[in-house]
């Protein structure tokens, strides 16, 4: 039985930092912080500012992937130019590792698979995004079951499958859409527990969806640098 009751709801206060290198730096973002600024004043706090706080020595842009505002986990930061543009062409070129976990609302069919479903904005419902076949980009995702369970609380009681996502692309809401698409149009028929634009956004305190793993060729010394963050859910 799932304890959602002890999910606290809201921003955490910190960006805790997982890792400094010389030239780029691993932090774990938390639940309902966006990783760069909004449109308004009201969305000026990120992780992007909080970082350039923390090292304003550095130059250039440090933004090297997102994180939707509603998932946590792992995130890296470039803190020079060249830095940048060697951590980016990784994130271009599919040459990082990245891993998720998540927890669907329903029992999941079947123990692994793969959704190939092409990705565009829906444009009268931004920020939504929705599958097409035609003008959407392409979207794979490899999915396999780690957990099945069971929740209860006053949101959500009923099945819970608990799943690792290794996306092959990077889609805005990739995970999210593949994962609340219905299993006759190839997705996985379930929708993240807690996803406010694709499921039940009363069935859990926040999106069940981690960034748990996080992995990339040292932008100098050519190491391979893996990451783990413990999941919070």
């Amino acid at each position: 039985m799932y304890p959602f009751d002890r999910l606290a709801k809201g921003p955490a206060d910190e960006v805790h930092v997982i890792s400094i290198g010389q030239h780029w730096v691993v932090v774990e973002k938390p639940v309902g912080l966006l990783s760069v600024p909004g449109r308004g004043p009201d969305k000026t706090d990120c992780v992007r500012v909080r970082i350039e706080a923390m090292f304003p020595e550095a130059t250039g842009s440090m933004t090297v992937h997102r994180l939707d505002m509603d998932t946590s986990g792992l995130m890296v930061f470039a803190l020079s130019k060249k830095a940048h543009a060697k951590l980016s062409r990784q994130f271009e070129h599919r040459k990082t590792g990245k891993s998720y976990t998540a927890l669907l609302a329903g029992d999941v069919e079947g123990d692994e698979g793969e959704v190939d479903l092409p990705l565009i904005v829906d444009w009268p419902n931004r920020p939504r995004q929705h599958v097409n076949s035609e003008r959407g980009k392409p979207a794979q995702t490899l999915w396999r079951v780690i957990g099945r369970e069971q929740g209860h609380a006053s949101g959500y009681e009923g099945p819970l499958t608990r799943v690792e996502f290794r996306p092959i692309t990077g889609r805005t809401h990739q995970l999210r859409v593949h994962s609340a698409t219905p299993r006759s149009e190839g997705g996985i028929g379930a929708a993240i527990l807690g996803d406010t634009l694709y499921g039940d956004p009363e069935s859990a305190p926040r999106m069940m969806l981690h960034a748990t793993q996080l992995a990339f060729w040292e932008p100098f010394r050519g190491e391979w640098m893996k990451f783990s963050s413990q999941v919070p859910f």
